[in-house]
C-alpha cells in the first residue's frame, strides 16, 4: 500500500468513526480489516493530524485559567467562575460551584469539616443538591459557632444543613470563636462536648473554608467572634493580609502568630495543611491578597474563585529563591 493509499483509508476510517459515528467492529466488518487496524488507523490519523481535537469551552467556563491556577501554585483543583454584576451574583456563581465540587468528589467515610462564620459556604449549601444514599460521613464545625444568637443560629444552620445535605453525622464546636482572654482557653478546651468535637481535627479529610480579609464580613463582625479595631490594626502591622479560621498569615502565606492567637477555638493552619482536600472559596476584590497568601502558603490546595481574581493571580511575579 503506498503512502497516499494508507492516508485515503486514515481519512475513511476517521470519517466513519468521528464523523459518522460508527463503531469500530462495524468499520473493520465494513472495509473488510480488522478490528485492531481500525484501532491503528485512527492513532495514525492523530498522528499525521488528519484528525485534530479541538476543545471549545462554552461561556462561563475558565478551563484555560483553572489548568494554569493547578500548575502556576501546585494546586489539586481550581475552580474558576464568572464575577456577574453584582456581589450577590458573584456569591451565587462561587457556592454552585463549590456545592457541584462537595457533590461530585464527597467520599464514603470523608469527614468533613466547615468553618462556621461564612455567607460564601451558606451559598455553597444553599445550591447542593441532596445525596442519594448515606456515605457514612462526618460533619465537623472547625471554629467555634457561640457569640451573638442570630449569628449563632447561621452557624447552626450551616452544619445542620450540610449535615442533611450528605447524610451525615454533625459534630457542633460548642464554644467561642474567639475567647476573652487566653487564661479562659483551657477551661473551654478541657469540656467535654467541645474536647469530643476537637478530636476530629486532626481527622478531617474534606475542609470547606471562606477566605477571610482583615476587614471582616457583615456576618462575622456581627457574631461577636471578631477581635477589636486596635487588635486587627496590630495584626495589620505584623503583615497579615488574611486568615482561614481566624488563624492569620501574611502575604507570603507564613502564620502571624501572636498573643492573639491563643484566643482563637478552631482547626490551626498546620492541621489544615494536612487535609487532604482543603477546599477555599473566596472572590472579589476585597478578598484578593487572602486569597493570594492561602494559596501560596499552601493552607489551601483547592481554590474556589472568580475570573478576574485568577487572572490577577496568574499575573503575579514568580518567586524567586
Amino acid at each position: 500500500m503506498t503512502l497516499i493509499d494508507e492516508l485515503r483509508l486514515m481519512t475513511k476510517v476517521a470519517r466513519l468513526y468521528y464523523q459518522d459515528g460508527v463503531g469500530q467492529r462495524e468499520i473493520a466488518a465494513q472495509l473488510d480489516v480488522s478490528q485492531a487496524s481500525v484501532s491503528r488507523l485512527l492513532k495514525r490519523a492523530e498522528q499525521e493530524h488528519i484528525v485534530r481535537f479541538v476543545i471549545t469551552p462554552p461561556q462561563g467556563v475558565f478551563a484555560e485559567l483553572e489548568t494554569g491556577l493547578e500548575q502556576r501554585y501546585g494546586l489539586k483543583e481550581a475552580l474558576v467562575v464568572d464575577c456577574g454584576n453584582e456581589d450577590e451574583d458573584l456569591l451565587r456563581n462561587l457556592g454552585s460551584a463549590a456545592a457541584y465540587y462537595i457533590e461530585t468528589t464527597v467520599k464514603p467515610d470523608e469527614i468533613i469539616g466547615v468553618s462556621s462564620w461564612s455567607a460564601t459556604l451558606l451559598a455553597v449549601v444553599d445550591a447542593m443538591h441532596p445525596q442519594a444514599r448515606s456515605l457514612n460521613t462526618h460533619v465537623v464545625q472547625i471554629l467555634g459557632g457561640m457569640g451573638n444568637p442570630a449569628a449563632e443560629e447561621h452557624a447552626n444552620h450551616l452544619i445542620s444543613r450540610l449535615t442533611a445535605l450528605v447524610r451525615g453525622q454533625a459534630h457542633f464546636l460548642s464554644a467561642p470563636g474567639v475567647v476573652s482572654s487566653a487564661e479562659a482557653l483551657p477551661a473551654l478546651l478541657n469540656d467535654a462536648f467541645v474536647s469530643e468535637t476537637l478530636h476530629y481535627f486532626d481527622r478531617v479529610t474534606l475542609a470547606l473554608m471562606g477566605v477571610g480579609s482583615l476587614s471582616p464580613s457583615r456576618l462575622l463582625a456581627s457574631s461577636g467572634n471578631v477581635f477589636s479595631k486596635h487588635e486587627l490594626e496590630m495584626l495589620r502591622g505584623h503583615g497579615a493580609v488574611g486568615d482561614l479560621c481566624l488563624r492569620f498569615f501574611n502575604a507570603q502565606g507564613q502564620p502571624v502568630t501572636n498573643s492573639l492567637d491563643q484566643r482563637v477555638i478552631s482547626m490551626t493552619l498546620e492541621q489544615l495543611k494536612h487535609v487532604k482536600r482543603s477546599v477555599g472559596v473566596a472572590g472579589g476584590v476585597r478578598k484578593y491578597d487572602a486569597v493570594h497568601g492561602a494559596i501560596v502558603g499552601g493552607w489551601i490546595n483547592v481554590l474556589v474563585t472568580d475570573r478576574h481574581t485568577a487572572e490577577k493571580l496568574l499575573k503575579e511575579p514568580v518567586a524567586t529563591a
